[in-house]
């Protein structure tokens, strides 16, 4: 007589192979709990501080809400409108760019060109490292006022030193010359850079550039051909957050005008009314939140787009040691 699997206490090989993938998955699972346990703060924390705040902020774009009253009423993209036909979104816009375009570049070959320096074996490396990069390290808050007292028109260090010239006082903060005051601050914390780059430049591989050297390549064709596109991703990662943090650049400008008050922000001097300052002026010195959540998201957009085009375009400059596309190919 045939016995059957459940009474012969065997099992069949169809049921064996419908049981193992339900196991499979489920231990799978179980060893995936540890990952989202340990992402769970930053995953709350971007859903709590990073996405609702923009989807809030988005809705609120949509009104022309004040802020205060419970009233408002839907405009739809109304906010958008304005904002691309005011004058001044186009002026605070250019400033920024004009400051970024000033400050990023500086800022790259400047810190590329301090690491290359310190990298070299001279006495005192380690003090001159520490004193580049000391300003980095400084909150911004105090940075600023220490400039803005050290710029002071009366009692500033700066017209002191030039009054032993017998040259006359400048009025540093006023218009005109308060935006390059501004470009100087900015630059002033270059030593954040200066240390990534000095620790990209020691991880190129010595065997490369002895190769290079036993082709019959000089020092620049060594750095040209060898350094260079071995740090081009740290390049790019600080090419990208540098442009992204002075494009938001605010506290700076705000501390160094000759009123910081909320209410007063409208007094920041113009060469300094960057688009952040026309934004935080919308929000609270003239209660217009619908539109200023306008400004802040097509700055977002902006600011999305033109990373993305850094990441375009960066393939035929920018140089891995393992090819990204081939690792996903792998996996």
């Amino acid at each position: 007589m045939a016995l059957s699997p459940a009474t012969s206490g065997l099992t069949s090989t169809d049921g064996a192979s419908r049981a193992t993938p339900r196991r499979s998955v489920r231990g799978r699972r179980w060893k995936s709990l540890p990952f989202y346990a340990f992402i769970s703060p930053w995953l709350i924390g971007t859903i709590l501080l990073t996405a609702f705040p923009l989807i809030y902020a988005f809705g609120v774009s949509l009104t022309n809400w004040d802020g205060i009253s419970p009233r408002f009423r839907f405009l739809g993209l109304e906010n958008y409108t304005a904002v691309f036909s005011s004058p001044e979104t186009w002026s605070s816009l250019g400033r920024t760019f004009l400051l970024a375009g000033i400050v990023v570049p500086v800022t790259i070959v400047g810190g590329l060109l301090l690491a290359i320096a310190l990298n070299q074996k001279v006495r005192f490396r380690t003090g001159f490292r520490l004193l580049v990069y000391l300003p980095a390290i400084i909150p911004p808050v105090a940075a600023t006022l220490a400039w803005k007292i050290l710029f002071d028109r009366d009692n500033g260090g700066f017209n002191a030193f030039l009054r032993l010239f017998g040259i006359p006082a400048v009025d540093w903060l006023s218009q005109g010359i308060v935006f390059w005051v501004l470009v100087a601050l900015l630059l002033w914390g270059i030593g954040a850079g200066v240390l990534i780059n000095l620790a990209a430049l020691q991880d190129v591989p010595i065997e490369l550039r002895e190769a290079a050297r036993l082709d019959g390549a000089n020092s620049f064709g060594v750095f040209w051909h060898v350094t260079l596109p071995a740090i081009s991703p740290v390049l790019l990662f600080q090419v990208i957050t540098t442009t992204i943090a002075v494009l938001q650049t605010f506290i700076p400008v705000l501390l160094l005008s000759p009123a910081t008050a909320a209410s007063s922000v409208t007094a920041v001097p113009e060469e300094n009314q960057v688009f952040m300052i026309s934004v935080y002026a919308q929000y609270f010195a003239y209660q217009r939140y619908g539109y200023a959540s306008a400004m802040l998201w097509i700055f977002f957009a902006l600011i999305l787009l033109l990373t993305f085009v850094f990441f375009k375009f960066s393939g035929r400059v920018v140089f891995y040691a393992v090819d990204p596309s081939a690792q996903e190919g792998r996996r």
